[in-house]
């Protein structure tokens, strides 16, 4: 019983800390760091101050680390504690009602079986999860799954580098309900914010430190450069 509980709980482990990661990318995050920052969070571990601030600094990712950490914990105890009673003598065989099982394995040696059993199960669970096209289809499937119950907001910017002071670049899509939509560059005095726009991406066609006179369209992507807060204050609206 304590293998099967075992292995369950590395099976639940692997799938929360893919939820939590799919969750985090919703929120806009890449998707390796989202990966590294929700096994950072169910584990506790791997945290570094420049990539905390993207979670520190947003509230919905507050709250899906929270509950990361809060499960991360629990699961780490069961594991421990799982583990443990694995290698005891009773803990495996004694249960089953195979006659003359004791015959076949003998009492001392059933904690390395028990062992040898969860090494394998882990092996598995391994390959499962590092498996290209399978970890595809259930990343896929999560995903559905927490959109269609709204469990996190989608967001269409995307936080790419965080620099020191609070400072990073931000990938926009420009909606129509942006505020900076079909105006020029200076009449969304984003530089007066502190917020400097280092390319427009349109379509196939990308324009690199545009003047101050091009004019933002509809279905552009804005990569800006500025405090994060204010890129979060001032075109807010660009990811609701």
């Amino acid at each position: 019983m304590n293998v099967l509980l075992f292995i369950f709980t590395i099976i639940v482990s692997f799938i929360a800390v893919r939820i939590g990661a799919i969750a985090f990318q919703l929120t806009g995050l890449e998707w390796s760091l989202a990966k590294f920052q929700s096994l950072s969070c169910f584990s506790g571990t791997g945290f570094t101050t420049k990539e905390a601030e993207l979670i520190t600094g947003n509230p919905q990712r507050r709250r899906i680390a929270s509950v990361l950490m809060v499960f991360g914990n629990a699961g780490l105890v069961t594991l421990v504690a799982t583990f443990a009673n694995t290698l005891r003598p009773s803990a495996l065989m004694p249960h089953f009602t195979i006659p003359f099982i004791h015959l076949v394995f003998p009492t001392r040696l059933l904690p390395w079986i028990n062992l040898i059993i969860v090494l394998t199960s882990i092996y598995i669970i391994y390959k499962i999860s590092t498996h290209a096209k399978i970890t595809k289809r259930i990343t896929d499937f999560l995903k559905r799954r927490i959109i269609k119950k709204e469990l996190v907001k989608p967001v269409s910017f995307e936080e790419l580098l965080v620099a020191t002071g609070g400072y990073g670049v931000s990938n926009i899509e420009v909606t129509d309900k942006s505020p900076v939509v079909d105006k020029t560059l200076v009449e969304t005095e984003l530089r007066v914010n502190d917020i400097t726009v280092l390319v427009i991406e349109r379509g196939r066609e990308i324009i690199p430190n545009p003047r101050k006179d091009t004019k933002i369209m509809l279905g552009d992507r804005l990569v800006c450069f500025g405090k994060l807060d204010n890129i979060r204050g001032h075109l807010h609206l660009v990811a609701a």
